[in-house]
This record gives C-alpha cells, structure tokens and sequence, in this order.
C-alpha cells in the first residue's frame, strides 16, 4: 500500500522497513516501540536515544513522506492525543514502588472524580433512572465492559434496564426504540468510535435524555442532560478506570436508596430465583 498524507506515522514506518538501511532500521524499531518519544524528543534527542546518528534521523524522516522532523512530530503529537496507548509508552524508567503509585493514582482520580459531583446531581441522575420507561446501557469498544458492568447492576433493582447493541445488531435499529420517557447511559472511554457522536446526536434530536459518561479526552457535550467526566491519569500507557466503576456504584447505590418497596421486593424476589435454582 502506497504511503499517502493520510497515513499514521506508524503505518508509515511499517510499510517502509523492507526500505530501509541498517541505522535508519535500527530507529524504525525503536519508534515502533516507543513512538511517543518522537512527539517528546528534539531529532537530535531521539538519535542519542536511538543510537544513531542526526544525519541517519533525517534521512529516516524523509524516507517516510515528511517534509522535516516537526510534521512527523506534530502527526504523533497529534495521533498520541487520540488516546492509543502505544503513544504513550516510553523508555521513562519505572517508578519504584508500583503498587503504592498505583494505588495512590486511583485514590487520586477517585477523589478528584467525585470532587466535581454535587448531591443534588447524583440525586436527579438517579431519580431519572428510576423513574425511566426504560434504561437503556450503551457501550463501545472498551466503554462495553463498562456498561455491562452497569446494566447488571442496575438489572438488580429496574426490569427494563437494556444493554446495547445485542449481537448482529445495528446501532440504527435503536433509533426507532428510544423515547424521550427513556433515559440513555453512554460509556465514551477513550478511544471512541465515530459512529458514538453521530448516534448520540440522533438521539438528541429525538428528544431522549442521556447521561453520558466519559475520560476527560473531551470537553463537556452541551445538550445532553448530564455529562459526567471520570479521571483516568495512570502512570501507564492504559487507563486507570477506577472512577469510572466508582461513578457507577455510586449511582447504582442512590437508585435502591430511592427506590419503592416495589423495587427493593425485586431485590428479594432474586434471590428466591436463585434459592429454587440452587445457583449459588
């Protein structure tokens, strides 16, 4: 496949290692590992880090399409914002204590995640789910863990709690289900497909309120009737969720506070199902 102006740097680097002479082969492997750097590094930083010489980055550059070292630069720059992880790995050595920086990063994004809750928020959020004709769970990507994850919580206390899409669905087939009594729950974690923004808008448009729920890779979506943004900082190239499964029990939790006998005899009515079925 040719190499075009639309193509990652990445691919780029891909498609041209049977091109390429011993030194710039040697970079060619270190940026496949590393890519991030380039987007951190001046050219004469990543040929020390590299091992190779100036010239041999430059030549490297131009074998790749680009004009000079800071529109490759840019590109990454530009690709790393995107969210992939691969961007964000780099030869930083690791910290010394690993589980004490994880934890102390989760309590982190935890306490600044629910610093920007208000009660009155959490409360209206809740009440809407309870009082929703029907919930429906939406996830993409990585974001479905999440919203099964939700579903099944929320499954406990509401019956019509709907996770989307069912397999051999098309996202298409929702249009016609949602109603402006239903409440919509999106997970929108980084990376994010393209069909996400443009079935969001269409449900928008159908007048249906929805709580969307994403990293901080976005700004607040104005006309949706929550938007809620979780903290995800890590000290690795992946995402540390642990606001985001946070966010979901606290709102779970509020729904059964809220809830009527009606709901919380659900909850004793489960566990009669699993009692005649002997599943636990």
């Amino acid at each position: 496949m040719p190499l075009t102006a639309t193509s990652s740097f990445l691919s780029r680097v891909r498609q041209s290692l049977g091109e390429f002479h011993p030194m710039e082969r040697q970079l060619a492997e270190f940026v496949l590992d590393f890519p991030g750097d380039l987007a951190s590094y001046a050219a004469s930083e990543l040929a020390s880090l590299a091992g190779v010489s100036n010239a041999t980055v430059t030549r490297f550059i131009k074998r790749l399409g680009y004009q000079h070292y800071d529109e490759a630069r840019r590109q990454v720059r530009q690709e790393r914002g995107a969210g992939s992880p691969i961007y964000l790995a780099s030869r930083t050595p690791a910290v010394a204590d690993p589980f004490g920086a994880s934890l102390a990063r989760s309590q982190d994004n935890l306490q600044r995640t629910f610093a920007r809750l208000e009660v009155t928020q959490v409360d209206q959020m809740a009440h809407a789910l309870l009082t929703a004709r029907k919930v429906w769970v939406l996830g993409l990507r990585s974001s479905q863990a999440f919203a099964a994850y939700f579903r099944w919580q929320m499954f406990q206390i509401k019956e019509d709690v709907q996770l989307v899409p069912n397999a051999g669905d098309t996202l298409g087939q929702y249009l016609a289900s949602v109603t402006p009594q239903d409440v919509v729950v999106v997970f929108a974690m980084r990376r994010r497909p393209k069909a996400l923004a443009m079935l969001v808008n269409q449900w928008l448009l159908g007048g249906c309120r929805i709580l969307y729920i994403s990293d901080e890779q976005i700004p607040r979506w104005t006309g949706l009737a929550w938007h809620l943004h979780c903290i995800c900082d890590s000290h690795s190239p992946l995402d540390d969720h642990a606001a985001v499964t946070g966010v979901c029990h606290l709102l779970v939790s509020r729904v059964l506070e809220l809830a009527g006998p009606r709901e919380r005899e659900r909850l004793t009515e489960i566990e009669a199902g699993h009692d005649a079925l002997q599943e636990l």
